[in-house]
């Protein structure tokens, strides 16, 4: 085990050693290639951050309002008959356009059933296995110029259904 913790600390920096190494073999100005790179990332920060900043606003105003929560008790009524517990709905639906407001939620729902409870047990797999559907697509999306996303919403959202499902059925035991 020790071995593994070794070279997992060893990686990154081989990594970067390799990379020099191999540039200075092709004879490429790593340095250069580098500070252009960098450039690029920051040109991409720029471009999407208004959207960054329209979603992180959204979901603020929507948990703040009580909004969220009153679509989470309308739709809770109806999961809880098939089995999801109801206080997690408001979890599912945040989860897809912000990872970090999901996280604060998950804390609420920790303090109020407990981190080992059923409710516990189903957001924790729910969140690391679905994806933050809206924000990932709007960055990707708007940084890689694509104007036709065809299938990958419904794609998506068929994916988190699947995590929600599954992450349900693996606590529950149904």
């Amino acid at each position: 085990m020790e071995y593994l913790i070794s070279f997992s600390n060893l990686l990154i920096p081989i990594l970067i050693f390799g990379i020099i190494l191999l540039s200075v073999v092709r004879k490429i100005d790593a340095y250069d290639c580098f500070v252009k790179g960098a450039e690029e990332g920051l040109h991409t920060v720029v471009r999407i951050l208004p959207t960054l900043v329209g979603l992180m606003v959204s979901v603020s105003v929507l948990r703040s309002s009580g909004f969220l929560e009153y679509i989470g008790n309308g739709i809770g009524r109806v999961t809880e008959q098939i089995g999801f517990p109801g206080e997690l709905v408001p979890l599912v639906i945040v989860k897809f356009f912000s990872s970090s407001a999901a996280t604060g939620l998950l804390i609420d729902i920790f303090k109020e059933f407990g981190t080992d409870s059923q409710r516990g047990l189903i957001a924790s797999l729910i969140l690391s296995s679905t994806e933050t559907i809206f924000y990932t697509m709007s960055v990707y999306f708007i940084s890689a110029k694509v104007t036709k996303t065809r299938w990958t919403l419904p794609g998506a959202l068929l994916s988190a259904l699947s995590g929600v499902i599954v992450s349900t059925l693996l606590v529950t035991g149904i």
